[in-house]
Protein backbone atom coordinates (compact mmCIF):
# COMPACT_ATOMS: atom_id res chain seq x y z
CA UNK A 1 0.00 0.00 0.00
CA UNK A 2 2.94 2.17 0.40
CA UNK A 3 3.84 1.73 -2.85
CA UNK A 4 0.56 2.91 -4.35
CA UNK A 5 0.59 5.63 -2.43
CA UNK A 6 3.88 6.37 -3.48
CA UNK A 7 2.71 5.94 -6.98
CA UNK A 8 -0.22 7.64 -7.13
CA UNK A 9 1.40 10.79 -5.77
CA UNK A 10 4.54 10.98 -8.36
CA UNK A 11 1.63 10.60 -10.96
CA UNK A 12 -0.09 13.40 -9.60
CA UNK A 13 2.88 15.49 -9.13
CA UNK A 14 3.99 15.44 -12.76
CA UNK A 15 0.05 16.82 -13.77
CA UNK A 16 0.61 19.75 -15.40
CA UNK A 17 -2.26 21.24 -14.27
CA UNK A 18 -0.90 20.70 -9.87
CA UNK A 19 -0.63 23.55 -7.75
CA UNK A 20 2.68 22.72 -6.31
CA UNK A 21 2.93 25.75 -4.34
CA UNK A 22 -0.01 24.41 -2.93
CA UNK A 23 1.91 20.65 -1.66
CA UNK A 24 4.67 22.52 -0.09
CA UNK A 25 2.38 24.55 2.15
CA UNK A 26 0.72 21.24 3.12
CA UNK A 27 4.08 19.10 3.00
CA UNK A 28 5.58 22.06 5.39
CA UNK A 29 2.46 21.14 8.20
CA UNK A 30 3.40 17.79 8.52
CA UNK A 31 5.58 17.09 12.00
CA UNK A 32 7.50 14.15 12.66
CA UNK A 33 7.04 13.17 16.99
CA UNK A 34 9.91 11.41 18.44
CA UNK A 35 9.20 10.31 21.74
CA UNK A 36 11.87 8.59 23.82
CA UNK A 37 11.26 6.43 26.65
CA UNK A 38 12.61 5.33 30.05
CA UNK A 39 11.91 1.47 30.68
CA UNK A 40 12.67 1.71 34.32
CA UNK A 41 10.44 5.36 34.82
CA UNK A 42 7.63 4.88 31.80
CA UNK A 43 5.01 2.86 30.79
CA UNK A 44 5.41 2.30 27.11
CA UNK A 45 1.28 0.47 26.64
CA UNK A 46 -0.14 3.40 28.95
CA UNK A 47 1.87 5.95 26.83
CA UNK A 48 0.68 4.47 23.35
CA UNK A 49 -3.39 4.24 24.66
CA UNK A 50 -3.16 7.72 25.91
CA UNK A 51 -1.85 9.36 22.86
CA UNK A 52 -4.28 7.50 20.89
CA UNK A 53 -7.32 8.59 22.46
CA UNK A 54 -7.94 11.69 21.01
CA UNK A 55 -7.79 10.49 17.39
CA UNK A 56 -9.14 6.88 15.34
CA UNK A 57 -10.03 4.83 17.84
CA UNK A 58 -7.55 1.90 18.24
CA UNK A 59 -8.67 -1.84 17.90
CA UNK A 60 -8.66 -4.23 19.94
CA UNK A 61 -6.33 -6.12 18.00
CA UNK A 62 -4.09 -3.14 18.06
CA UNK A 63 -4.39 -3.08 21.90
CA UNK A 64 -4.05 -6.47 22.34
CA UNK A 65 -0.42 -6.43 20.36
CA UNK A 66 1.23 -3.93 21.73
CA UNK A 67 -0.06 -5.20 25.27
CA UNK A 68 2.01 -8.39 24.98
CA UNK A 69 4.81 -6.99 22.72
CA UNK A 70 5.36 -3.98 24.26
CA UNK A 71 6.75 -5.45 27.60
CA UNK A 72 9.17 -7.47 26.15
CA UNK A 73 13.00 -6.77 25.16
CA UNK A 74 13.14 -5.85 21.42
CA UNK A 75 14.36 -8.73 20.19
CA UNK A 76 11.82 -11.00 21.37
CA UNK A 77 9.14 -8.78 20.20
CA UNK A 78 10.36 -9.10 16.59
CA UNK A 79 10.65 -12.58 17.02
CA UNK A 80 7.61 -13.46 18.39
CA UNK A 81 5.78 -10.89 16.36
CA UNK A 82 7.22 -12.71 12.87
CA UNK A 83 6.57 -16.58 14.72
CA UNK A 84 3.12 -15.73 16.16
CA UNK A 85 1.29 -12.17 15.28
CA UNK A 86 2.16 -11.71 12.00
CA UNK A 87 0.69 -15.68 10.48
CA UNK A 88 -2.29 -14.51 12.62
CA UNK A 89 -2.58 -11.19 10.78
CA UNK A 90 -1.79 -13.03 6.89
CA UNK A 91 -4.49 -15.78 8.13
CA UNK A 92 -7.23 -13.23 9.02
CA UNK A 93 -6.57 -11.38 6.15
CA UNK A 94 -6.52 -7.27 6.00
CA UNK A 95 -10.01 -6.88 6.07
CA UNK A 96 -10.81 -9.03 9.07
CA UNK A 97 -7.96 -8.08 11.09
CA UNK A 98 -8.48 -4.39 10.46
CA UNK A 99 -12.35 -4.61 11.23
CA UNK A 100 -14.23 -5.93 14.34
CA UNK A 101 -13.67 -10.03 13.16
CA UNK A 102 -10.06 -9.82 15.20
CA UNK A 103 -12.41 -8.43 18.17
CA UNK A 104 -14.28 -10.84 17.67
CA UNK A 105 -11.76 -13.51 17.86
CA UNK A 106 -10.24 -12.27 20.67
CA UNK A 107 -14.08 -12.48 22.55
CA UNK A 108 -14.41 -15.72 21.45
CA UNK A 109 -11.19 -16.65 22.73
CA UNK A 110 -12.04 -15.27 26.08
CA UNK A 111 -15.22 -16.92 26.43
CA UNK A 112 -13.42 -20.01 25.63
CA UNK A 113 -11.01 -19.52 28.52
CA UNK A 114 -13.01 -17.89 31.74
CA UNK A 115 -16.48 -19.17 29.90
CA UNK A 116 -17.63 -15.80 30.25
CA UNK A 117 -18.89 -13.78 27.26
CA UNK A 118 -17.09 -9.91 27.40
CA UNK A 119 -18.70 -6.80 25.59
CA UNK A 120 -17.06 -6.44 22.16
CA UNK A 121 -16.06 -2.90 23.25
CA UNK A 122 -14.24 -4.44 26.50
CA UNK A 123 -12.29 -6.92 24.95
CA UNK A 124 -8.90 -5.29 25.73
CA UNK A 125 -10.23 -4.84 29.23
CA UNK A 126 -10.95 -8.57 29.99
CA UNK A 127 -7.81 -9.82 28.21
CA UNK A 128 -5.55 -7.97 30.67
CA UNK A 129 -7.61 -9.10 33.58
CA UNK A 130 -7.09 -13.06 32.11
CA UNK A 131 -3.23 -12.30 31.78
CA UNK A 132 -2.61 -11.49 35.17
CA UNK A 133 -4.14 -14.61 36.32
CA UNK A 134 -1.11 -15.79 38.15
CA UNK A 135 -1.09 -19.43 35.39
CA UNK A 136 -1.17 -16.92 32.91
CA UNK A 137 1.04 -14.58 33.84
CA UNK A 138 3.98 -17.29 34.95
CA UNK A 139 3.46 -19.05 31.71
CA UNK A 140 5.17 -16.16 30.13
CA UNK A 141 4.34 -13.91 27.10
CA UNK A 142 5.55 -16.43 24.42
CA UNK A 143 2.93 -19.17 25.47
CA UNK A 144 0.09 -16.58 25.45
CA UNK A 145 0.87 -15.89 22.19
CA UNK A 146 0.95 -19.28 20.94
CA UNK A 147 -1.96 -20.16 22.60
CA UNK A 148 -3.29 -17.39 20.87
CA UNK A 149 -2.14 -18.59 17.58
CA UNK A 150 -3.09 -22.06 17.61
CA UNK A 151 -6.70 -21.04 18.29
CA UNK A 152 -7.30 -18.14 15.48
CA UNK A 153 -6.13 -20.36 13.19
CA UNK A 154 -9.09 -22.73 14.34
CA UNK A 155 -11.15 -19.75 14.40
CA UNK A 156 -10.15 -19.31 10.67
CA UNK A 157 -11.35 -22.47 9.75
CA UNK A 158 -14.27 -22.70 11.79
CA UNK A 159 -15.45 -19.19 11.66
CA UNK A 160 -14.39 -17.23 8.30
CA UNK A 161 -14.71 -20.67 5.97
CA UNK A 162 -10.94 -21.57 5.59
CA UNK A 163 -11.69 -25.55 6.51
CA UNK A 164 -10.12 -27.76 3.81
CA UNK A 165 -12.76 -30.80 4.61
CA UNK A 166 -15.63 -30.16 2.44
CA UNK A 167 -17.98 -31.27 5.13
CA UNK A 168 -16.96 -30.43 8.05
CA UNK A 169 -16.85 -26.82 6.02
CA UNK A 170 -20.48 -26.88 4.77
CA UNK A 171 -21.36 -27.78 8.42
CA UNK A 172 -19.76 -24.80 9.61
CA UNK A 173 -21.27 -22.42 6.58
CA UNK A 174 -24.78 -24.06 7.22
CA UNK A 175 -23.96 -22.98 11.63
CA UNK A 176 -22.95 -19.08 10.00
CA UNK A 177 -26.34 -18.91 8.31
CA UNK A 178 -27.87 -19.30 11.43
CA UNK A 179 -26.48 -16.31 12.71
CA UNK A 180 -25.44 -17.25 16.22
CA UNK A 181 -22.33 -16.56 17.10
CA UNK A 182 -22.13 -17.52 20.94
CA UNK A 183 -21.72 -20.66 19.68
CA UNK A 184 -18.21 -20.07 18.25
CA UNK A 185 -16.30 -21.02 21.11
CA UNK A 186 -17.69 -24.01 22.01
CA UNK A 187 -17.08 -24.95 18.08
CA UNK A 188 -13.61 -23.98 18.42
CA UNK A 189 -13.39 -26.46 21.79
CA UNK A 190 -14.91 -29.27 19.72
CA UNK A 191 -12.50 -28.84 16.60
CA UNK A 192 -9.61 -28.54 19.14
CA UNK A 193 -11.01 -31.81 20.76
CA UNK A 194 -10.90 -33.40 17.19
CA UNK A 195 -7.10 -32.28 16.42
CA UNK A 196 -6.01 -33.88 19.44
CA UNK A 197 -8.00 -36.88 18.88
CA UNK A 198 -10.30 -36.99 21.40
CA UNK A 199 -13.44 -36.41 18.71
CA UNK A 200 -13.27 -38.37 15.04
CA UNK A 201 -13.89 -36.53 12.19
CA UNK A 202 -17.77 -37.97 12.14
CA UNK A 203 -18.07 -37.70 15.72
CA UNK A 204 -17.51 -33.97 15.21
CA UNK A 205 -19.81 -33.94 12.23
CA UNK A 206 -22.78 -35.63 14.16
CA UNK A 207 -21.88 -33.05 16.77
CA UNK A 208 -22.09 -30.02 13.91
CA UNK A 209 -24.98 -30.98 12.61
CA UNK A 210 -26.55 -31.50 15.90
CA UNK A 211 -25.54 -27.88 17.17
CA UNK A 212 -27.09 -26.44 13.72
CA UNK A 213 -30.44 -28.68 14.77
CA UNK A 214 -30.19 -27.25 18.43
CA UNK A 215 -30.36 -23.58 17.03
CA UNK A 216 -32.91 -24.02 14.02
CA UNK A 217 -35.66 -26.32 15.82
CA UNK A 218 -35.59 -23.71 18.75
CA UNK A 219 -35.88 -20.51 16.44
CA UNK A 220 -39.00 -22.47 14.73
CA UNK A 221 -40.63 -23.15 17.93
CA UNK A 222 -40.16 -19.63 18.88
CA UNK A 223 -38.06 -20.29 22.06
CA UNK A 224 -36.23 -17.06 23.01
CA UNK A 225 -32.68 -16.99 21.90
CA UNK A 226 -31.28 -15.33 24.95
CA UNK A 227 -30.68 -18.48 27.25
CA UNK A 228 -28.38 -19.90 24.38
CA UNK A 229 -25.39 -17.72 25.31
CA UNK A 230 -24.96 -19.42 29.48
CA UNK A 231 -25.68 -22.84 27.09
CA UNK A 232 -22.91 -22.16 24.97
CA UNK A 233 -20.41 -20.94 27.12
CA UNK A 234 -21.18 -23.92 29.74
CA UNK A 235 -21.67 -26.52 27.27
CA UNK A 236 -18.14 -28.19 27.69
CA UNK A 237 -18.44 -28.61 31.09
CA UNK A 238 -20.67 -31.52 30.73
CA UNK A 239 -18.72 -33.37 28.14
CA UNK A 240 -17.12 -36.73 29.19
CA UNK A 241 -13.30 -35.98 27.40
CA UNK A 242 -12.74 -39.67 26.73
CA UNK A 243 -12.70 -41.04 23.01
CA UNK A 244 -15.52 -43.44 24.61
CA UNK A 245 -17.60 -41.50 26.02
CA UNK A 246 -17.22 -38.36 24.21
CA UNK A 247 -20.05 -38.33 21.68
CA UNK A 248 -23.01 -40.04 24.12
CA UNK A 249 -22.46 -37.35 26.76
CA UNK A 250 -22.70 -34.58 24.05
CA UNK A 251 -25.68 -35.93 23.27
CA UNK A 252 -26.87 -36.56 26.51
CA UNK A 253 -26.51 -33.11 27.41
CA UNK A 254 -28.38 -32.01 24.59
CA UNK A 255 -31.50 -34.20 25.69
CA UNK A 256 -31.15 -32.83 28.81
CA UNK A 257 -30.87 -29.06 29.14
CA UNK A 258 -34.12 -27.83 30.52
CA UNK A 259 -37.05 -25.44 30.31
CA UNK A 260 -35.62 -22.77 28.12
CA UNK A 261 -32.37 -24.34 27.11
CA UNK A 262 -34.26 -27.05 25.91
CA UNK A 263 -33.78 -29.14 22.62
CA UNK A 264 -36.80 -28.99 21.37
CA UNK A 265 -38.40 -32.88 20.43
CA UNK A 266 -39.32 -34.22 17.16
CA UNK A 267 -43.17 -34.08 18.20
CA UNK A 268 -43.21 -30.33 18.82
CA UNK A 269 -40.54 -29.00 15.72
CA UNK A 270 -42.90 -31.16 13.69
CA UNK A 271 -46.23 -29.21 14.80
CA UNK A 272 -44.72 -25.81 14.60
CA UNK A 273 -42.52 -26.23 11.40
CA UNK A 274 -46.05 -26.66 9.53
CA UNK A 275 -47.72 -23.55 11.02
CA UNK A 276 -44.76 -21.22 11.20
CA UNK A 277 -44.50 -18.18 9.12
CA UNK A 278 -41.67 -18.88 7.29
CA UNK A 279 -41.10 -16.86 4.90
CA UNK A 280 -41.00 -13.97 7.22
CA UNK A 281 -38.86 -16.34 10.03
CA UNK A 282 -36.11 -15.48 7.08
CA UNK A 283 -37.32 -14.18 3.98
CA UNK A 284 -34.54 -15.24 1.60
CA UNK A 285 -35.62 -18.39 2.76
CA UNK A 286 -31.87 -19.42 1.20
CA UNK A 287 -31.25 -21.39 4.20
CA UNK A 288 -33.78 -23.77 5.82
CA UNK A 289 -35.27 -24.32 1.93
CA UNK A 290 -31.40 -24.95 0.62
CA UNK A 291 -31.36 -27.46 3.27
CA UNK A 292 -34.84 -29.05 2.67
CA UNK A 293 -33.82 -29.27 -1.20
CA UNK A 294 -29.89 -30.93 -0.76
CA UNK A 295 -30.39 -33.03 2.50
CA UNK A 296 -29.02 -36.37 1.14
CA UNK A 297 -28.07 -34.89 -2.55
CA UNK A 298 -24.75 -35.79 -3.94
CA UNK A 299 -24.47 -33.61 -5.97
CA UNK A 300 -26.29 -30.14 -4.49
CA UNK A 301 -28.29 -27.75 -6.03
CA UNK A 302 -26.81 -24.00 -6.23
CA UNK A 303 -30.13 -22.43 -4.57
CA UNK A 304 -28.95 -18.97 -4.87
CA UNK A 305 -29.91 -18.81 -8.67
CA UNK A 306 -33.29 -19.63 -7.41
CA UNK A 307 -36.12 -17.39 -5.89
CA UNK A 308 -38.25 -17.78 -3.01
CA UNK A 309 -41.79 -19.25 -4.87
CA UNK A 310 -45.53 -19.07 -3.72
CA UNK A 311 -47.33 -21.75 -5.02
CA UNK A 312 -50.82 -19.71 -4.00
CA UNK A 313 -49.81 -16.64 -4.73
CA UNK A 314 -49.02 -13.18 -2.31
CA UNK A 315 -51.47 -10.90 -4.41
CA UNK A 316 -54.27 -10.07 -2.12
CA UNK A 317 -56.35 -10.05 -5.56
CA UNK A 318 -56.50 -13.24 -6.30
CA UNK A 319 -57.64 -14.53 -10.01
CA UNK A 320 -61.33 -16.04 -10.55
CA UNK A 321 -59.74 -19.44 -11.01
CA UNK A 322 -57.88 -19.26 -7.67
CA UNK A 323 -60.64 -18.11 -5.64
CA UNK A 324 -62.79 -21.38 -7.00
CA UNK A 325 -60.20 -23.88 -5.86
CA UNK A 326 -60.07 -22.10 -2.14
CA UNK A 327 -63.82 -21.76 -2.06
CA UNK A 328 -65.96 -19.16 -0.82
CA UNK A 329 -63.86 -18.42 2.39
CA UNK A 330 -60.21 -17.72 -0.03
CA UNK A 331 -59.82 -14.66 2.01
CA UNK A 332 -59.05 -16.59 5.36
CA UNK A 333 -57.73 -19.50 3.67
CA UNK A 334 -55.12 -17.22 1.60
CA UNK A 335 -53.87 -15.27 5.00
CA UNK A 336 -53.96 -18.32 7.27
CA UNK A 337 -52.10 -20.75 4.87
CA UNK A 338 -49.71 -18.32 2.23
CA UNK A 339 -46.53 -18.29 4.38
CA UNK A 340 -46.59 -21.51 5.28
CA UNK A 341 -43.90 -24.48 4.84
CA UNK A 342 -46.53 -26.64 2.86
CA UNK A 343 -46.86 -23.40 0.27
CA UNK A 344 -43.27 -22.32 -0.29
CA UNK A 345 -41.06 -23.80 -2.68
CA UNK A 346 -38.19 -22.46 -5.14
CA UNK A 347 -38.23 -21.68 -8.78
CA UNK A 348 -35.98 -20.15 -11.16
CA UNK A 349 -38.87 -18.98 -13.31
CA UNK A 350 -40.79 -16.39 -11.01
CA UNK A 351 -41.42 -13.94 -13.45
CA UNK A 352 -42.93 -16.46 -15.44
CA UNK A 353 -44.83 -18.26 -13.05
CA UNK A 354 -46.25 -15.07 -11.23
CA UNK A 355 -49.90 -15.20 -10.23
CA UNK A 356 -50.93 -17.82 -12.64
CA UNK A 357 -53.38 -20.60 -11.63
CA UNK A 358 -52.14 -23.79 -10.49
CA UNK A 359 -53.19 -26.00 -13.97
CA UNK A 360 -50.73 -23.39 -15.67
CA UNK A 361 -47.98 -23.39 -12.99
CA UNK A 362 -47.93 -26.83 -13.33
CA UNK A 363 -47.39 -26.88 -16.77
CA UNK A 364 -46.05 -24.09 -18.12
CA UNK A 365 -43.36 -24.96 -20.97
CA UNK A 366 -40.60 -22.58 -18.64
CA UNK A 367 -40.54 -23.86 -14.99
CA UNK A 368 -43.59 -25.69 -14.69
CA UNK A 369 -43.72 -28.00 -11.51
CA UNK A 370 -44.44 -30.56 -14.13
CA UNK A 371 -40.42 -30.85 -15.09
CA UNK A 372 -39.00 -29.00 -12.28
CA UNK A 373 -35.32 -31.22 -11.32
CA UNK A 374 -36.05 -29.89 -7.60
CA UNK A 375 -36.71 -32.28 -5.04
CA UNK A 376 -39.19 -29.63 -3.72
CA UNK A 377 -41.32 -29.67 -6.32
CA UNK A 378 -41.89 -33.32 -6.47
CA UNK A 379 -45.59 -34.67 -6.53
CA UNK A 380 -46.80 -31.02 -7.46
CA UNK A 381 -46.89 -32.43 -11.13
CA UNK A 382 -49.58 -34.57 -10.60
CA UNK A 383 -51.62 -32.78 -8.37
CA UNK A 384 -55.11 -31.66 -10.50
CA UNK A 385 -55.61 -28.54 -7.66
CA UNK A 386 -53.89 -26.48 -5.20
CA UNK A 387 -56.13 -25.36 -2.13
CA UNK A 388 -55.43 -25.96 2.05
CA UNK A 389 -55.74 -29.85 1.89
CA UNK A 390 -53.20 -29.90 -0.62
CA UNK A 391 -51.09 -27.36 0.76
CA UNK A 392 -51.86 -28.78 5.06
CA UNK A 393 -50.34 -32.60 2.67
CA UNK A 394 -47.78 -30.91 1.34
CA UNK A 395 -46.95 -29.51 4.63
CA UNK A 396 -46.91 -32.58 6.71
CA UNK A 397 -44.88 -34.29 4.11
CA UNK A 398 -41.86 -31.86 3.88
CA UNK A 399 -42.04 -31.65 8.07
CA UNK A 400 -40.99 -35.10 7.50
CA UNK A 401 -38.61 -34.93 5.72
CA UNK A 402 -37.43 -31.59 8.52
CA UNK A 403 -37.30 -34.68 10.90
CA UNK A 404 -34.49 -35.85 9.08
CA UNK A 405 -32.34 -32.56 7.77
CA UNK A 406 -32.41 -31.50 11.43
CA UNK A 407 -32.01 -34.47 13.42
CA UNK A 408 -32.60 -34.67 17.05
CA UNK A 409 -29.95 -36.54 19.45
CA UNK A 410 -30.31 -40.98 19.11
CA UNK A 411 -29.34 -41.63 23.03
CA UNK A 412 -30.88 -44.33 24.76
CA UNK A 413 -32.81 -44.13 28.37
CA UNK A 414 -30.25 -45.65 30.07
CA UNK A 415 -27.01 -43.75 28.40
CA UNK A 416 -29.16 -40.47 28.90
CA UNK A 417 -29.53 -40.96 32.44
CA UNK A 418 -25.68 -42.04 32.62
CA UNK A 419 -24.40 -38.89 31.23
CA UNK A 420 -26.94 -37.00 33.79
CA UNK A 421 -25.35 -34.70 36.42
CA UNK A 422 -25.41 -36.29 39.53
CA UNK A 423 -27.34 -33.09 41.20
CA UNK A 424 -30.49 -34.25 39.04
CA UNK A 425 -30.73 -37.83 40.41
CA UNK A 426 -32.48 -37.11 43.72
CA UNK A 427 -35.32 -38.09 45.43
CA UNK A 428 -38.54 -36.76 43.82
CA UNK A 429 -41.13 -35.09 45.63
CA UNK A 430 -44.99 -33.99 45.25
CA UNK A 431 -47.54 -31.36 46.79
CA UNK A 432 -48.33 -34.18 49.15
CA UNK A 433 -45.00 -33.60 50.49
CA UNK A 434 -45.83 -30.48 51.77
CA UNK A 435 -48.74 -30.98 54.61
CA UNK A 436 -49.49 -27.20 54.85
CA UNK A 437 -51.26 -27.23 51.30
CA UNK A 438 -53.89 -29.86 52.50
CA UNK A 439 -55.27 -27.08 54.39
CA UNK A 440 -58.42 -25.74 51.85
CA UNK A 441 -57.81 -22.06 52.27
CA UNK A 442 -54.11 -23.08 51.29
CA UNK A 443 -54.34 -24.88 48.67
CA UNK A 444 -56.99 -22.72 47.05
CA UNK A 445 -54.63 -20.15 46.86
CA UNK A 446 -51.63 -22.00 45.92
CA UNK A 447 -53.50 -23.60 42.67
CA UNK A 448 -54.65 -19.86 41.85
CA UNK A 449 -51.34 -18.59 42.49
CA UNK A 450 -49.72 -21.99 40.29
CA UNK A 451 -51.72 -20.95 37.54
CA UNK A 452 -51.36 -17.40 37.22
CA UNK A 453 -47.32 -17.78 37.30
CA UNK A 454 -47.08 -20.74 34.68
CA UNK A 455 -49.08 -18.50 32.79
CA UNK A 456 -46.52 -15.93 32.69
CA UNK A 457 -44.45 -17.93 29.90
CA UNK A 458 -45.09 -21.07 28.09
CA UNK A 459 -41.58 -22.49 29.43
CA UNK A 460 -41.56 -22.08 33.01
CA UNK A 461 -41.33 -25.61 34.64
CA UNK A 462 -42.44 -26.13 38.62
CA UNK A 463 -40.04 -28.54 40.35
CA UNK A 464 -41.31 -29.37 43.94
CA UNK A 465 -38.43 -29.93 46.16
CA UNK A 466 -38.04 -31.08 50.14
CA UNK A 467 -38.76 -27.43 51.52
CA UNK A 468 -40.14 -25.63 48.71
CA UNK A 469 -41.79 -25.49 45.20
CA UNK A 470 -39.46 -24.05 42.79
CA UNK A 471 -40.61 -21.91 39.24
CA UNK A 472 -37.82 -22.20 36.80
CA UNK A 473 -36.64 -20.64 33.41
CA UNK A 474 -33.38 -20.42 33.45
CA UNK A 475 -32.94 -20.95 37.05
CA UNK A 476 -35.28 -20.52 39.94
CA UNK A 477 -37.05 -16.88 39.88
CA UNK A 478 -39.50 -17.86 42.54
CA UNK A 479 -39.59 -20.23 45.20
CA UNK A 480 -42.95 -20.80 47.42
CA UNK A 481 -42.83 -22.09 51.00
CA UNK A 482 -46.57 -23.37 52.13
CA UNK A 483 -46.80 -22.62 55.96
CA UNK A 484 -50.05 -21.92 58.33
CA UNK A 485 -52.39 -19.36 56.96
CA UNK A 486 -50.03 -18.45 54.40
CA UNK A 487 -47.74 -18.67 51.45
CA UNK A 488 -44.04 -17.57 51.92
CA UNK A 489 -42.51 -16.27 48.71
CA UNK A 490 -38.60 -15.84 47.75
CA UNK A 491 -37.90 -13.90 44.96
CA UNK A 492 -34.62 -14.78 42.85
CA UNK A 493 -33.18 -10.72 42.68
CA UNK A 494 -31.51 -8.40 44.51
CA UNK A 495 -33.74 -6.49 47.13
CA UNK A 496 -32.68 -3.21 46.00
CA UNK A 497 -33.86 -3.57 42.43
CA UNK A 498 -37.35 -4.76 43.14
CA UNK A 499 -40.00 -2.11 42.82
CA UNK A 500 -42.30 -2.43 45.56
CA UNK A 501 -44.66 0.43 46.13
CA UNK A 502 -46.71 -1.11 48.53
CA UNK A 503 -43.04 -2.02 50.55
CA UNK A 504 -44.92 -5.31 51.45
CA UNK A 505 -41.85 -7.59 50.69
CA UNK A 506 -38.49 -7.63 52.73
CA UNK A 507 -34.91 -7.26 52.41
CA UNK A 508 -33.70 -11.52 54.03
CA UNK A 509 -30.35 -11.11 52.31
CA UNK A 510 -28.51 -11.69 55.53
CA UNK A 511 -31.46 -14.01 57.32
CA UNK A 512 -31.35 -17.84 56.78
CA UNK A 513 -34.78 -18.97 54.98
CA UNK A 514 -35.33 -21.79 52.46
CA UNK A 515 -35.74 -21.06 48.77
CA UNK A 516 -33.15 -18.75 46.68
CA UNK A 517 -33.24 -15.01 46.84
CA UNK A 518 -33.14 -11.87 48.48
CA UNK A 519 -36.40 -10.61 48.56
CA UNK A 520 -39.24 -12.52 50.90
CA UNK A 521 -43.16 -12.00 50.55
CA UNK A 522 -46.14 -13.16 52.08
CA UNK A 523 -49.57 -13.41 50.18
CA UNK A 524 -52.43 -14.48 52.66
CA UNK A 525 -55.08 -14.37 50.22
CA UNK A 526 -57.00 -14.60 46.57
CA UNK A 527 -56.98 -10.58 46.67
CA UNK A 528 -52.96 -10.38 46.83
CA UNK A 529 -52.68 -12.47 44.35
CA UNK A 530 -52.37 -9.83 41.81
CA UNK A 531 -49.78 -7.27 43.03
CA UNK A 532 -47.49 -10.64 44.20
CA UNK A 533 -47.45 -11.55 40.66
CA UNK A 534 -46.10 -8.02 39.72
CA UNK A 535 -43.89 -8.43 42.15
CA UNK A 536 -42.80 -11.91 40.72
CA UNK A 537 -42.88 -10.80 37.26
CA UNK A 538 -40.01 -8.35 37.73
CA UNK A 539 -37.92 -11.88 39.25
CA UNK A 540 -38.62 -13.50 35.72
CA UNK A 541 -38.08 -10.75 33.67
CA UNK A 542 -34.70 -9.96 35.25
CA UNK A 543 -33.55 -13.59 34.96
CA UNK A 544 -34.26 -13.17 31.39
CA UNK A 545 -32.94 -9.89 30.18
CA UNK A 546 -29.31 -11.10 32.25
CA UNK A 547 -29.17 -14.57 29.99
CA UNK A 548 -29.40 -12.10 26.96
CA UNK A 549 -27.21 -13.21 23.66
CA UNK A 550 -25.01 -11.88 20.96
CA UNK A 551 -27.07 -13.56 18.05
Amino acid sequence: RIQENHQYFLEELQRPSTDLAAVCRGISKLLVVDVALSRDQDNPQLIFESMNSTGRELSQADLIRNYVLMGQPPELQEQLYTLHWRPMEQAFGQEAYSGNEFSAFMRDFLTLKTAEIPRLDLVYEVFKQYQRQSAVANAGGEALLGDLHTIAIRYCRVVLGKETDPALKAAFHDLRELKVNVVNPLLLELYSDYETGLLSRDELLECLRLLEAYVFRRAVCSIPSNSQQKTFATFSRSIRREPEHYLASFKAHLLNLPSYRRFPPDQEFRREIQIRNLYKFNKSCSYWLRRLENHQRKEPIAVADYTIEHILPQNPELSAPWRDALGPDWQNLQEEWLHRLGNLTLTGYNPELSDRPFPEKRDHLEGGFRTSPLRLNQGLGQLEQWDADAIRSRGEALASRALEVWASPQLSDEARLLYKPSKDKKTSYTIEDHPHLSNPQISELFAVLDARIKALDPNINQEVLKLYIAYKAETNFVDVVAKEGQLRLFLNMPFADLDDPKALAKDVSEIGHWGNGDVELGVATLNEVPYALGLIRQSLERQLDNDEGTN
